[in-house]
């Protein structure tokens, strides 16, 4: 084990001296990375060793990254990356790649090693990884998609990440989110050939010397890929997914006139499609001479109409509770837009609620102010009951401390609707005291996943960094990681595991 220690240690010994030749490190510097680096290999070559180990020495080689990144741009030094940088990139790498032959069904390693490359390594070394890692985890369509966008967005190969999307569908043949990305890479990828025939175009230059194909820029490979979705996944959501897609991008009209015919002649039986079918009235072009309030007062009032009219039709072939509630949801939204348009003018406004909010609190006026706070909170909109529960929870501690805004939250935190804000008021108050309790923080933050848990990745982020903090218990990390995993929901999952890992890789 010694003389592997030592010869890892002999390998340093060149990128070392480099740093110290150039000044970016001190002699005393230098001596204190080596004691700790040995610490760490010794660590690695023990006869029994730890994940965390090797988390801990690549947190390390990352810091000294960091720093030396730091140290150039101080001193304005920027050579020498090739002597300096590069050997601790590819130990990183190294020590990755041997961490995950250990536990290679920890996704988080394999994430947290794509994260690190996105930064620091190669582009062709990004790819090594990704290949490795779907190599292993052939079974989870999200790394694929993942994979697939690394591709296209980071190393900008659109041929790479088609193939990649190609041999997921193979693994996983009726997934509807791999179809739904395959689709939209395609159409990102004829409208970036698009901008780039335009920009020759506009510069003088022959386009023909390029070769376009004529069916990538029209967007006919994402109609094959389309077609073939359609085929193997039926129902009109999963069809109308792909319409809204579609709809992002301005050329492609005519694919979403094919997508529209065949979800009107195939999916009559659906209400999704009657209900998309509907609501696409009120989005249909008003007249121009219908500029006054009046007059988009009145198109408007015929456009709902014109919805109700769909839905009447659809209820004659279709007289099923889901039409039914497609139905009656569609008018109780229009309806709730009507009343909160009389509610403003009853001055129940959010504005002028917030504005005498806070002129009271900074005038310090507390007669009266409590009533004022109680009437708001019964107030019939909910942005305004929601926004006063904030403002009453801070004036509360503002006039009566901790102790008064304790009881305040506790009357409050069952009463719905609330805000984010409200429950990340009362963490702030708690934290600002002089011994915080980790037992009100956790429940804070756990009512406030109770509400906001499957949308907002932020929450749960903030709650595991406070398991991290002095007051915390870093062991509850793994547990949170996992729950926020089952419970967020669409791409906040993926904006979730991107946080973590960075936060891991100590670039957060």
């Amino acid at each position: 084990m010694a003389d592997i220690v030592q010869q890892r240690l002999e390998e340093r010994i060149p990128a070392v001296e480099q740093l110290e030749r150039v000044g970016l490190f001190t002699s005393k510097e230098v001596k204190s990375m080596m004691k700790r680096s040995t610490a760490l290999e010794y660590k690695l070559h023990r006869a029994v060793q730890s994940k965390d180990d090797y988390i801990t020495y690549i947190q390390y080689e990352i810091n000294v990254l960091e720093l030396i990144k730091k140290r150039r741009a101080r001193i304005g030094y920027h050579f020498k990356r090739e002597e300096i940088e590069y050997p601790i990139i590819h130990r990183i790498n190294r020590v990755f790649r041997r961490a995950e032959t250990k536990w290679q069904e920890d996704v988080q390693l394999w994430l947290s090693q794509v994260a690190f490359n996105k930064k620091w390594g190669t582009k062709a070394n990004l790819s090594k990884v990704l290949s490795s890692m779907l190599a292993i985890h052939p079974d989870k369509p999200a790394l694929w998609i993942m994979a697939a966008k690394c591709e296209m967005e980071d190393r900008n190969s659109s041929e790479s990440a088609r193939h990649l999307f190609l041999r997921a569908l193979r693994f996983h043949p009726e997934n509807k989110k791999v179809y739904q990305e395959y689709f939209r890479m395609e159409l990102m990828h004829a409208e970036k050939l698009r901008k780039q025939k335009q920009e020759l175009e506009q510069a003088g230059v022959d386009v023909e010397e390029y070769n376009f194909s004529p069916e990538i820029l029209s967007g006919k490979i994402a109609e094959v890929v389309y077609r073939n979705a359609a085929e193997k996944i039926k129902g009109a959501e999963f069809i109308l997914s792909l319409l809204q897609i579609a709809a992002i991008f301005d050329f492609t009209k005519e694919l979403q006139d094919t997508i529209l015919q065949d979800l009107q002649s195939q999916y009559v039986d659906d209400c999704l499609m009657w209900d998309f079918m509907a609501k696409r009235e009120l989005d249909a072009a008003g007249a121009p001479e219908l500029q006054s309030a009046k007059g988009k007062a009145s198109d408007t009032d015929r456009r709902e109409e014109r919805c109700c009219v769909v839905y009447e039709e659809a209820l004659k072939s279709l007289n099923t509770e889901g039409m039914w509630t497609c139905y009656v949801t569609f008018c109780l939204e229009r309806y709730k837009r009507k009343t909160n348009v009389t509610v403003l003018k009853e001055k129940e406004s959010l504005p002028l609620w917030q504005l005498q909010a806070d002129w009271r609190m900074t005038s310090q006026i507390s007669e009266d102010t409590e009533n004022f706070f109680q009437k708001g909170l019964l107030s019939p909109v909910p942005a305004v009951s929601s926004a006063m529960k904030e403002k009453y929870l801070e004036w509360s501690y503002k006039t009566g401390g901790y102790k008064r805004a304790r009881k305040t939250f506790t009357s409050l935190h069952e009463h719905r609707p609330f805000t984010k804000a409200f429950f990340m008021k009362m963490i702030e108050i708690e934290k600002e005291q002089e011994t915080p309790k980790m037992s009100n923080l956790r429940d804070y933050y756990e009512r406030a996943l109770r509400e906001f848990g499957s949308s907002d990745e932020d929450l749960w982020m903030n709650y595991i960094k406070e398991e991290l903090g002095r007051h915390g218990n870093p062991e509850n990390c793994g547990k949170l990681h996992w729950r926020a995993v089952k419970t967020l929901e669409g791409e906040s999952v993926e904006r979730f595991t991107t946080q973590y890992t960075l936060l891991q890789t100590g670039h957060m």
